[in-house]
């Protein structure tokens, strides 16, 4: 358990810029600072936000798409790489842990990517979802099992997921058996309308009460203006209306102020850590209230790379996607865990 009895954490519902290949990204960045300068200590933007979700896969067919597929490519991050290192600095300003969804670019390759920052402003997780989702999969490449990891902060121990990753009981239970503190979940936003601001409620909640953890989620927003340049099809418009759930929620399932449904803006709640014991003496779901003689989980941490080298082939650092920024250890190739 952290030794900070009371955390004040910050979720960002914002539009992303969709005209400008830096735009979003000054804007993350001023939200972090905004965000520092009110006492946070930990930020989340929503999923996949620099530069922005690829609402255009959601409401064009595959054979139309190649152009708005190519522009995400241009604007896509690189990590390391200058994004990352404007996000670090912002972080390291304003003294929080952030947790930034991007498209990462890896050569030939997009993937939906998770980012977490220490207060330091160090890349400390780089994960990313390990199955896009219906129309994703044109977009995306698919993730392994290294990114499927809780990080220690200075506010205690962070675990992030993407979406309806959390439709995967068991990528939630791996999370949970690392014994996270603080979840922090991204979604887009702006789509299917309503059920699905409805379904976010009730999954972020039911995740809180099952881990015994706090749950910050953020959801993206799109103005008007924004969907019209997506689609000019009234009838695929109404597909990116909706679906907005920025909100804080307790180990004990209960709302920390009202969530954030539409336009944009910035939730800031304080977490009290004694909620988790709270919440674990109860019901701790990988401690005593487990039966694993009977149930557990078999998990494959490992990242997976395209090449192996052997002698004094070593391999490059990107092509290893989630491993350790900072270092690359190839001895993790056939890593498995019990949980």
């Amino acid at each position: 358990m952290t030794t900070a009895r009371i955390v004040r954490v910050a979720a960002v519902q914002m539009s992303p810029d969709l005209e400008s290949a830096t735009g979003t990204v000054d804007k993350v960045c001023r939200a972090i600072l905004e965000a520092g300068e009110k006492g946070a200590r930990m930020v989340v933007f929503p999923e996949t936000f620099v530069p922005y979700y690829p609402y255009f896969s959601f409401v064009q067919p595959a054979v139309t798409m190649g152009a708005a597929h190519l522009e995400l490519y241009e604007r896509a991050v690189t990590v390391p790489g200058p994004v990352t290192q404007a996000v670090g600095e912002a972080a390291r300003r304003a003294g929080a842990v952030v947790v930034l969804g991007v498209n990462e670019r890896d050569h030939g390759s997009l993937y939906n990517t998770q980012l977490v920052f220490d207060e330091s402003g160090r890349l400390i997780l780089r994960r990313r979802k390990i199955t896009p989702t219906y129309h994703e999969r044109m977009v995306w490449g698919q993730g392994d099992g290294s990114g499927l990891k809780v990080v220690d902060t200075g506010i205690g121990r962070i675990g992030a997921l993407a979406c309806w990753e959390h439709y995967n009981p068991l990528a939630r239970y791996a999370l949970m058996a690392q014994h996270e503190e603080i979840h922090a979940s991204q979604f887009p936003g702006s789509m299917v309308g309503n059920i699905f601001a409805e379904q976010i409620a009730v999954t972020i909640r039911h995740h809180a009460l099952e881990s015994g953890c706090f749950v910050v989620n953020a959801t993206g927003w799109l103005s008007d203006a924004q969907v019209a340049s997506i689609t000019p099809d009234p009838a695929m418009q109404r597909a990116l209306r909706g679906g907005c759930h920025t909100a804080i929620v307790t180990p004990e399932g209960n709302y920390l102020g009202e969530p954030l449904r539409e336009g944009e803006g910035m939730l800031i709640a304080d977490l009290d850590m004694a909620l988790i014991t709270k919440r674990k003496r109860m019901m701790d779901s990988v401690g005593h209230y487990a039966r694993p003689e009977l149930l557990s989980l078999r998990a494959d941490l490992a990242a997976r790379m395209p090449l192996h080298g052997v002698g004094e082939l070593s391999p490059s650092p990107s092509l290893s996607p989630m491993s350790g920024v900072d270092h690359v250890d190839d001895s993790t190739a056939s890593a498995t865990a019990d949980l």
